[in-house]
């Protein structure tokens, strides 16, 4: 694909032939992103995506050959294709900085434009920030539970090979340490980790010389698998073929707990003291809190990171807050739906802290109004007259996450299901 324009919904460009017709399509729009809930009553979500998205923001062209396939396809009139020919963004966006904790209400990103111009948008908007965002909610949730504990993303083969590459970069901002995912390394810069399966061992003739190869090929530092067949012999060829310099070894089922002790025992009886135990098979947020008290020394975790721990989408929307009328005057609008209704008009958001620095509400208040002292202003610019703004590293964003996770109130580290951390309030 050469254009990112068709990452979209056809009624999206419906609406703009429409809007074209009845002459609206150039009246000044805000649009606001917002979760009106948190999955499954979590108690924060962090965001993630702003970096991939501006990133395909760029290159969001209706270039010829998505032009030949609107027309050939029928899917709007010759005076959208024409208008969509020299489609181009010139509005301005604001947003919650990448790695930041965000709650019910937040307006994570502000769009700001013509409505033709921005309402193509929301499709791309939602995909990148509702998937990214999930992924990141539950890696921040995963990485809280293991505390000082790596984890680990390795989860390319349980979703699609896009999505693998996208929750890598999620799962770093997050908190995770690494990924088994060689091309977000290469893209981001991600450390990588990844050493041997379970093929690995039942290729050779038997476990002592799988894992002797295995050192031959990694050195002694390298993680040995050692549950193919019998977790206690596998620790002694283990050891047998790396000496007491192994580097760690992997248990990947069965009793992790039971397992993790008894490893620590063995490995330290064959005085392999410094070997750490690398644990998998299925973890998420729960599972990693209960081996809290294992001699673990790191996580792998797959699947139910790269589907957010259940919940694969952050459940954001994309919504029309406020318009241009016949006047010229900026009014708000919002849907009056039941159970859906909205609140009209731009907001500002800030965090506001107590006295500790521990944060106690998040705050919208209407246009662009300053913080008061103890609040910290959330939304940043990232596009202005069309242009995009360097929205920062992924590092950065990282770095940005675990200050933000600092911020909050002991409770909201909690997983069980509960209120949010902090409520969002609206003052005027």
């Amino acid at each position: 694909m050469t254009s990112a324009a068709l990452l979209t919904d056809r009624y999206e460009l419906t609406m703009v032939e429409a809007a074209l017709q009845s002459g609206a399509a150039d009246r000044r729009c805000v649009f606001e992103v917002f979760a009106r809930s948190l999955p499954n009553r979590r108690r924060y979500g962090v965001v993630a995506g702003l970096g991939r998205f501006l990133e395909t923001f760029s290159e969001f062209v209706f270039d010829d050959a998505a032009l030949s396939f609107l027309s050939a396809n029928q899917v709007v009139d010759a005076r959208t294709i024409d208008y969509l020919s020299s489609y181009r963004f010139t509005g301005s966006i604001d947003a919650y900085a990448e790695g930041e904790a965000y709650f019910p209400g937040s307006p994570v990103l502000v769009i700001e434009g013509n409505f033709a111009e921005a309402v193509v948008l929301e499709t791309i908007v939602l995909s990148i920030l509702n998937h990214d965002t999930a992924v990141a909610s539950a890696a921040a949730r995963m990485t809280c539970a293991a505390g000082d504990r790596p984890c680990i993303e390795m989860g390319s083969r349980r979703t699609h090979e896009q999505a693998a590459v996208a929750s890598a970069r999620a799962a770093y901002v997050g908190g995770f340490a690494a990924t088994s995912n060689l091309h977000a390394g290469r893209l981001w810069q991600i450390p990588t980790t990844g050493t041997a399966a379970h093929a690995f061992t039942l290729l050779h003739d038997d476990e002592s010389s799988a894992f002797r190869a295995q050192v031959d090929a990694l050195g002694p530092d390298t993680t040995l698998l050692v549950d193919t067949y019998d977790v206690k012999a596998g620790i002694k060829h283990a050891v047998e073929a790396a000496g007491t310099r192994l580097g760690a070894v992997r248990l990947d089922s069965g009793d992790l707990l039971t397992q993790a002790r008894e490893a620590r025992d063995l490995l330290d009886s064959l005085g392999a003291t410094a070997t750490r135990i690398v644990v998998t098979s299925d973890l998420d947020e729960f599972a990693i809190a209960a081996l809290a008290s294992a001699p673990v020394d790191g996580y792998g975790v797959g699947t139910s990171l790269v589907t957010g721990s259940g919940h694969p989408t952050a459940g954001f929307v994309y919504k029309l807050v406020a318009r241009q009328d016949a006047t010229g005057e900026m009014r708000p609008v919002a849907k009056r739906s039941a159970g859906k209704a909205g609140r009209g008009g731009r907001k500002a958001a800030s965090r506001r802290h107590d006295t500790a620095g521990v944060a106690v509400a998040e705050v919208l208040r209407p246009g662009r109004m300053t913080a008061r002292d103890d609040e910290r202003p959330l939304h940043v610019p990232v596009v202005r007259d069309g242009a995009v703004i360097d929205p920062g590293s992924l590092a950065e964003a990282r770095e940005r996450c675990r200050r933000s996770m600092a911020e909050l109130p002991p409770e909201a580290m909690k997983l069980s299901p509960g209120e949010p951390a902090i409520q969002t309030s609206y003052e005027d």
